[in-house]
């Protein structure tokens, strides 16, 4: 089983990995494909820099490029269940049904909570004050960007469940946990 995982940053999507680590999923973020190729061509690993080289490898190499390469270390691996995080693009989408059994959930929350969770958490990487918060979150979205680079909303469009992620951890861990139940048990 493949989960993918598509939403703002301040979504949820790190909680849902921790929520889905004890299930036995492995772990894979699309941004660690665009960090690998950044070492590669000692660029330094800043946000605004990797989304840049994420950017370039989808127009080079196709919008699906970091979905392809997921795959292939899913595919690579013995272990059965994986959840993939930062899917920014419907051709990563598109990549990874190309696998078996693969599910693509969407989580949103409003975007004043959005800004409450980033500023909260103080992420090196973050932005530092409300409008920069904004501006990345409107990027992520396809604001300014081209077809094959970030497309939230695109993305969004072609998911298999959302999770709208305005409560507690203890509601997202009873809505992922019987989401998950639901697939598992479909399969069976």
């Amino acid at each position: 089983m493949i989960i993918g995982l598509t939403g703002s940053m301040g979504a949820g999507k790190g909680e849902v990995v921790k929520i889905l680590d004890p299930l036995g999923f492995q772990y894979i973020t699309l941004s660690q494909m665009v960090r690998e190729e950044a070492r590669k061509k000692g660029i330094p690993e800043e946000r605004e820099k990797l989304m840049e080289v994420g950017n370039h490898m989808r127009q080079t190499e196709g919008a699906g490029v970091l979905g392809k390469r997921a795959l292939q270390k899913i595919r690579g691996s013995e272990n059965d269940k994986w959840v993939v995080d930062g899917i920014r693009n419907p051709a990563e989408i598109d990549a990874l049904k190309e696998g078996q059994n693969v599910h693509i959930v969407g989580l949103q929350a409003n975007r004043d909570l959005l800004v409450q969770r980033i500023l909260k958490r103080g992420r090196e990487s973050d932005p530092k004050i409300a409008e920069e918060v904004i501006a990345r979150i409107q990027r992520e979205w396809g604001k300014g960007e081209p077809p094959e680079g970030q497309q939230m909303e695109r993305c969004m469009q072609k998911i298999d469940h959302l999770i709208v992620n305005e409560g507690t951890l203890e509601e997202l861990d009873k809505v992922v946990i019987s989401y998950y139940n639901a697939k598992a048990g479909s399969k069976q």
